[in-house]
């Protein structure tokens, strides 16, 4: 009686097919995550438009634009009278007063800072009420350029993006990558310290680029479009 063998897999094959297959399994999660962080950013820059568009449609009904919140905890703008409290003029986006969502993509708050005047309830700004807040941006040649004209921007609202420089979470802890984790990102950790001055450019993981790595997001409140809209709706002259 002649016997049979079974011709199996040796270790060596084995071990073949599984380093194939986590390369085809790695090669599958890459273009994943890069999908998954695309949403992130796509989801935060529809929330900031959307935070834009409450900002225009609290002060057409009230005349004012909102102070920064309360707390990390209480997303109630911080008024105390006419005006902000201790003349705070930036913080987190009082998302419970605008009706927005409290937290970007990332889990981070948004950082809110308006222009003073803008927020004084007592004494309703107009057409010619100076703005104080600059946006910049970088040119080809890398140099700080204005993205608006300078100090004339009446609110602006920032995310921190993924890497979190200078965020905060949701019970107010500055994130990981917050004041001490910059690492020589000079437009980040200036959107993280100034209240006046503020970077939007293109995102970048170029450390040796002018400005350093960049992810934030920035937007701001056009003082044309926020006084044709008030006008529109009669509340200016």
């Amino acid at each position: 009686m002649q016997k049979t063998t079974q011709a199996g897999f040796s270790l060596v094959e084995i071990a073949i097919v599984l380093v194939i297959v986590g390369l085809m399994i790695g090669g599958l999660l890459t273009p994943l995550s890069v999908q998954m962080e695309q949403r992130r950013v796509a989801d935060t820059r529809r929330m900031l438009d959307e935070a834009k568009e409450a900002l225009v449609g609290y002060a057409v009904r009230h005349g004012h634009l909102p102070c920064p919140a309360i707390s990390a905890a209480n997303g109630e703008e911080d008024r105390n009278g006419y005006r902000c409290t201790d003349e705070r003029r930036d913080g987190f986006l009082p998302w419970a007063t605008l009706g927005l969502p409290k937290l970007d993509a990332w889990n981070h708050l948004y950082r809110y800072s308006v222009t003073p005047a803008f927020a004084d309830s007592g004494q309703r700004f107009k057409i010619v009420t100076p703005r104080d807040i600059t946006v910049y941006t970088r040119d080809a040649g890398g140099a700080l350029a204005y993205a608006a004209p300078a100090q004339d921007v009446p609110a602006v609202i920032v995310s921190h993006g993924a890497n979190g420089a200078g965020a905060y979470s949701e019970l107010g802890v500055a994130a990981a990558g917050g004041p001490g984790g910059f690492r020589g990102n000079e437009d980040e950790r200036n959107n993280a310290q100034s209240d006046v001055n503020f970077v939007s450019r293109q995102p970048s993981d170029n450390r040796a680029q002018q400005g350093g790595e960049f992810d934030d997001i920035v937007v701001w409140v056009s003082p044309n479009i926020l006084f044709n809209r008030m006008v529109a709706a009669q509340v200016l002259p």
